[in-house]
């Protein structure tokens, strides 16, 4: 069932709750990347655009002891949606009370209010991440209608999603959802063949599920990273110091089977002796990796091999790096991927969230694919097929 989105809302003379994911990461206060902040621009812009009094508000880190507050304020971010928007924005430093519903009485249309950090309420029993009734009920009575733009979090139910949306009459994804519906939505319901999906990372066991439900819908599997090192375990390889998930190996085997030929392993990989950037390093075959030795990427025979593979797809899928990109000598696979699915044509081609969307900016390739996604649980669970709360709340059309 399509969802609304919200171009379907009459948003003049209205207040506009709008749920972002502004969980960006920070260090001393300052903020190290906001990406995430730019892709909620355009929904926001909408809203100040059609005469909507824009209400936004997320949620940034965990809040579990006092101490967590004051590292976790807002303050910094409404400051840089003020740059990045180019207007006006109020932030108030609370998540409830007077000054908040002060605040938002006063908005004029076409002004923004952003208020603090949604997770403020967890210090209280969680409040927020639990989905009390009462806050949801809260936060919904503040506005007219909501919108909700926060895939990152669409994959639990809070009160700033689900309960916001259960106490109001209209609701509709912003821009950001709309996409990743489109997209990710796409890949998992109606994807153009061959679909190519790309699993890294380093644990088979955040992603059994993942693998199960693409092994069913893809046409080929690609598995680097480091739970590539199970895999290779469970085909009888020795995988000397390399990261590997021995109670996971029986399961390893299962998948293989499972898979029939859908699963593309490495066939060489970067190894060294030490975790560390600083130390000799050299590409051995899957077959040669000595006891005292750990693979930190894949090599540049699997780089080719994976690239023929993702040179034939109409859909691509990618979740994890290849290696451990973040040291130099150990990026090549990750960019040797990027650089795969960039030269397609014709092609929709989805990053999903976390480190490889990461990566992927990190090395120039933001503007190189169909997609980047936003959320990185939140996409494993989408492609999984499961039906995320934080869109499920949303209005069908």
């Amino acid at each position: 069932m399509a969802k609304k989105v919200i171009t379907d809302l009459n948003v003049k003379g209205k207040k506009v709750l709008i749920r972002v994911d502004f969980n960006v990461p920070m260090k001393d206060g300052v903020i190290t990347d906001d990406n995430r902040i730019r892709e909620a621009l355009p929904t926001i812009k909408y809203v100040v655009d059609n005469g909507g009094k824009a209400i936004v508000f997320s949620h940034l880190g965990r809040i579990k002891e006092e101490a967590d507050v004051a590292k976790n304020s807002l303050a910094p971010v409404a400051k840089r949606l003020q740059e990045l928007i180019g207007l006006p924005v109020k932030f108030v430093p609370a998540t409830r009370g007077k000054a908040l519903e002060d605040g938002i009485a006063s908005l004029e249309d076409g002004e923004i209010l952003m208020f603090e950090n949604t997770r403020y309420e967890d210090l209280d029993g969680k409040k927020e991440s639990k989905n009390d009734p009462e806050l949801g009920a809260y936060w919904a009575s503040l506005g007219d209608v909501f919108v909700n733009d926060a895939f990152g979090t669409a994959h639990r139910a809070a009160a700033s999603n689900v309960g916001i949306a259960s106490n109001i009459a209209e609701t509709a994804a912003g821009f950001l959802l709309e996409k990743e519906i489109k997209f990710i939505g796409g890949a998992v319901d109606n994807p153009q063949r061959p679909y190519v999906a790309i699993l890294g990372g380093s644990k088979v066991s955040d992603k059994i599920e993942v693998i199960s439900a693409l092994l069913e819908k893809a046409d080929k599997l690609i598995i680097g990273g480091g739970m590539m090192f199970t895999f290779l375990k469970a085909l009888g390889k020795n995988v000397g110091k390399s990261k590997c998930e021995d109670d996971k190996v029986d399961l390893a085997k299962e998948l293989l089977a499972k898979a029939a030929g859908k699963i593309v392993l490495p066939v060489d990989t970067v190894v060294t002796t030490e975790f560390s950037n600083d130390v000799p390093f050299k590409n051995v075959s899957v077959d040669e990796i000595a006891d005292d030795e750990m693979g930190l990427d894949i090599g540049s025979e699997s780089i080719k091999l994976f690239a023929d593979v993702i040179s034939k797809a109409k859909t691509v899928v990618w979740n994890g790096p290849m290696g451990v990109f973040e040291m130099s000598n150990f990026a090549k696979g990750t960019i040797g991927v990027c650089d795969a699915i960039a030269s397609l044509q014709g092609a929709n081609t989805i990053v999903g969230g976390g480190d490889s969307a990461a990566a992927a900016i990190q090395f120039g390739y933001k503007n190189k694919f169909s997609h980047i996604s936003t959320g990185g649980g939140a996409s494993l669970e989408y492609l999984e097929g499961k039906v995320l709360p934080g869109i499920a709340c949303v209005n069908d059309k």
